[in-house]
């Protein structure tokens, strides 16, 4: 464990787990006055064994890092998030409060999963990938409810693609690079383009 880490108070750490230079573990959420976020006190954050929690990453109280999972150089993971064992959440990207991040799931370098996401096994999300959860753009009463991307088993999600809210992406299907995915996407189906149109087979 590297001696510049900081891990807040309760963190339940592997004695294996790896953490590099700058890294900070369990630390509570500070939500903005404008937020949605559930605002109950979250439990303390565990980290798995073999977890890396790489030099600059930033892991809130509450979320939850199955073994072998990896958050890479400063990537940002929030409260009640789970990372799944074996996957990974690269450099830069973020892991919004409230996703479930199955196993074997790549997230790439500077992508951001939304709040209330569902990931399941063996999904990989390309670089720079933008999920989206509120349509209103934050304009919407206290009733208004937010809706993450469901994305299905071994589904494939191209670079620098937005999906917009509530959008679920079938088992195995892909959507190519820098695509703009309005509407759900059925399983072993392949889509691009804005908006995503039917490509054929994944």
């Amino acid at each position: 464990m590297s001696r510049r880490a900081i891990v807040h108070p309760g963190t339940r750490l592997a004695p294996d787990a790896a953490l590099g230079e700058g890294a900070v573990l369990g630390k509570p959420p500070r939500l903005a006055a404008t937020s949605t976020a559930p605002r109950t006190v979250p439990p303390a954050l565990s980290v798995g064994a073999g977890c890396v929690v790489a030099a600059g990453a930033v892991v809130l109280a509450g979320a939850v890092l199955e073994p072998g999972a990896r958050v890479e150089e400063g990537a940002f993971v929030r409260e009640r998030a789970r990372v799944g064992s074996g996957s990974v959440v690269g450099p830069r990207a973020a892991v919004d409060n409230d996703v479930v991040l199955g196993a074997g799931v790549t997230v790439g370098a500077g992508s951001y999963v939304t709040a209330g996401s569902r990931v399941e096994d063996d999904v990989s999300i390309g670089p720079n990938v933008v999920t989206t959860n509120d349509d209103t753009m934050s304009r919407h009463g206290p009733d208004y409810a937010l809706r993450g991307a469901t994305l299905r088993r071994g589904c494939r999600i191209g670079a620098r693609s937005v999906l917009v809210p509530g959008v679920e992406v079938g088992a195995g299907a892909r959507v190519d690079p820098g695509s703009v995915v309005t509407r759900d996407v059925a399983p072993g189906a392949r889509v691009g383009g804005i908006p995503a149109r039917p490509r054929g087979a994944a």
